[in-house]
């Protein structure tokens, strides 16, 4: 057994695979300190800033003064803090929804939630390039399950033609897809889905907070708010906590509180978790300022991306990937900006397809253009030292 995974590990070694985690010291900011230096952070979903924003802190603070740090049990056993009921009803309000059902993570919500609502005997259709967490959900229900080409509708009409007929059937997409920073057709599956009887399921992960004229996401962003009732999304990116969150009717919430393991069989969310992410959904109404000036910072880097000649994906938001090819060539890259005082990790298969590892980037609405102008140029100079640009 041991043999079998060092043969592994080095297997990912010599291709250029292999991961290992950095230790990051203090807070996330758009300056973080990795192994006592300061290096500017490319690399955060903590879009508008708000995991290290002062009102967060200091509500966590008091709470955790006046609640204690730890949940002590799951939530239909004595983890339901009165915080959770407050957070749900400002998630609701917040995305104009009849009631939502905190989970502990993103990944917990969909590998349960999928599973939970496909039937047996069902049909579930989903994105080549949704998240990890939502294949493992599709794979994990009893339903039928069937991959559609990336963003392509003729495809997925080709399969709902092919097998849906009288199945119940689940259409799954990221609303952002996190490795190309594009979004869904959400319009288009929309259709579909009324053509076909189909319900649409949207991670909005990487949209809420983000997108859409109140930052409610990608389905607000498309104008779709009232037509899809199945959005999971987290707190953990943009909200700047941690947890997941699902947006539904009341009678599914009711469901799910019977069925959905990974929120029946674990500890409840810390409460200062809670209260801080109520917080932060009140900043996200309040402050549209920091969603401006995000956008500001996405089109300056993006802007000055392109005009230095690289090659980018069809990011729409502020994730913005910079397609490198080889897994050796990207981390050369990283670790090259990193040695200019840039933490940029390099993403490499399996988490991309093969042949398209990149350097993700992130925008933060707290990026300085000093600091935007010194990624750029450090870009440049890289980018033309190891080939990718002329």
């Amino acid at each position: 057994m041991v043999a079998g995974f060092h043969q592994e590990i080095t297997n990912l070694k010599n291709q250029n695979l292999l991961r290992k985690l950095i230790s990051i010291e203090g807070e996330q900011d758009t300056t973080i300190s990795i192994g006592g230096k300061t290096v500017i952070s490319l690399s955060s979903n903590n879009y508008l800033g708000l995991a290290n924003h002062p009102a967060l802190k200091a509500v966590s603070i008091q709470i955790i003064q006046s609640h204690g740090v730890g949940a002590g049990a799951s939530r239909l056993i004595s983890g339901n803090s009165i915080l959770y009921d407050q957070l749900e009803e400002k998630l609701s309000s917040f995305k104009k929804v009849p009631s939502c059902l905190v989970f502990n993570s993103g990944y917990t919500a969909n590998i349960s939630l999928i599973p939970t609502l496909s039937k047996n005997k069902g049909l579930i259709l989903a994105d080549e390039f949704n998240h990890a967490s939502l294949f493992e959900g599709c794979r994990l229900s009893s339903a039928l399950f069937r991959i559609y080409h990336h963003r392509d509708m003729a495809h997925l009409e080709k399969l709902l033609k092919k097998h849906s007929s009288d199945k119940p059937t689940l259409i799954v997409t990221d609303g952002v897809f996190s490795m190309d920073g594009d979004l869904a057709p959400l319009p288009s599956i929309y259709d579909l889905a009324q053509k076909y009887n189909a319900q649409i399921y949207v991670d909005d992960a990487h949209g809420t907070g983000v997108l859409g004229q109140h930052g409610r996401g990608t389905v607000e962003h498309f104008d779709l708010e009232e037509k899809i009732e199945f959005q999971m999304a987290t707190l953990g990116k943009a909200l700047g906590t941690f947890g997941g969150f699902f947006t539904c009717q009341s009678d599914t919430r009711t469901y799910l509180l019977q069925k959905a393991k990974s929120l029946i069989f674990t500890t409840a969310l810390p409460p200062f978790i809670l209260a801080a992410s109520t917080v932060a959904i009140d900043w996200i109404q309040n402050h549209p300022e920091l969603r401006e000036k995000l956008w500001k910072n996405r089109e300056y880097f993006m802007g000055g991306l392109r005009s230095l000649g690289f090659h980018l994906t069809e990011s729409e938001t502020p994730i913005i990937p910079i397609l490198i090819g080889p897994p050796g060539l990207a981390l050369t890259f990283s670790q090259r900006l990193l040695d200019k005082g840039i933490f940029a990790p390099a993403i490499r298969p399996p988490t991309v397809p093969k042949g398209t590892s990149r350097i993700r980037t992130t925008i933060m609405a707290t990026h300085t253009l000093e600091q935007m102008d010194f990624v750029l140029d450090s870009f440049q100079s890289i980018g033309k030292a190891i080939g990718i640009i002329k």
